[in-house]
């Protein structure tokens, strides 16, 4: 599992659906969620927790994309499996792991120090702790 620190910046609701967003080293995150703990508000420093298999990487990306979560980072490792690779990303001040095909880092030819855009969709990403 990749977590990193962040502080809840803003929620929205409507009915039983909550949008939250954090900020965590100077980019925005956000957050669906169908139920928020009381805890969470404004203010409130978290820990946000993601698996390493819902965690995506763009290359040179330019466009538009329905991932709330576009994130700046840089390749700081790379392991290379059989079938699958786990990519390492520094990433708002911390490290997450990202775990694609080995066919897919192939192709995008990534290596230690690309710049890349860490995906991370918006139902993807739960808080685990609230400090």
């Amino acid at each position: 599992m990749s977590a990193f620190e962040a502080i809840v910046s803003r929620i929205q609701n409507s009915n039983n659906l909550h949008i939250v967003e954090f900020e965590a080293n100077h980019q925005i995150v956000r957050m669906m969620s169908l139920e928020l703990s009381k805890d969470i508000q404004v203010g409130a420093k978290v820990k946000l927790l993601v698996k390493p298999t819902h965690i995506a990487i763009a290359k040179n990306f330019a466009g538009e994309l329905s991932y709330a979560n576009q994130l700046a980072s840089t390749i700081h490792s790379i392991e290379y499996g059989e079938l699958l690779c786990s990519i390492t990303l520094a990433c708002c001040s911390t490290f997450l792991e990202a775990i694609i095909t080995l066919e897919s880092a192939k192709n995008m030819h990534l290596h230690l120090g690309d710049s890349v855009t860490t995906l991370i969709k918006a139902s993807e990403l739960s808080i685990v702790k609230v400090y």
